[in-house]
């Protein structure tokens, strides 16, 4: 029996950063299911406020992403719009979309990264930008908020678990 060939370099890397997206994601709910519901809440000197809030922020703007890429409209919504109000709901809500995440990664293709969208951003207006860095956008945005949970978690009693890469998808 013969392998599947390997993916093209940057097909993989998306794969992977699917991947590590779903570990990390795992590892900082677990350390934030620790946390009771007023802390989760609790205002923050944050972009979205709270833990809680940057954590819809982070599902928000992934469904953003991936409705577009699946060529939908995607309504104009606030990015700090509160998705699920209880932790135990948005942390499922994440594991789906992590799912469709690893989904989207695995059905990437050469010639669809090397084409264009063009879509109405949260502003308004419309764009038209490269679809492989809109994907490396995607992944991008996702660490960053990731990063801004775990400095919001050092606000706590709770220590904030390692999110690196290399540590997460280690073998």
């Amino acid at each position: 029996m013969t392998s599947a060939p390997d993916p093209p370099p940057l097909i993989g890397h998306f794969r992977r950063l699917a991947a590590y997206n779903a570990a990390a994601n795992r590892v900082l709910y677990d350390a934030c299911a620790a946390l009771d519901d007023a802390e989760l809440r609790r205002p923050r000197a944050a972009v979205f406020g709270s833990i809680l809030g940057t954590l819809n922020h982070i599902l928000l703007g992934d469904r953003i992403w991936l409705d577009r890429f699946d060529g939908r409209t995607v309504p104009s919504t606030g990015l700090d719009t509160i998705l699920h109000e209880e932790v135990e709901a948005l942390a499922a809500a994440r594991t789906t979309e992590d799912a469709r995440i690893i989904a989207f990664a695995d059905r990437l293709t050469p010639a669809w990264l090397a084409g264009r969208l063009r879509y109405v951003n949260n502003s308004g207006r419309t764009c038209d930008d490269p679809t492989v860095v809109l994907v490396a956008h995607m992944f991008n945005h996702q660490t960053h908020h990731r990063g801004q949970v775990h400095g919001l978690l050092c606000q706590t009693d709770r220590r904030p678990p390692s999110l690196d890469l290399h540590r997460l998808l280690a073998p």
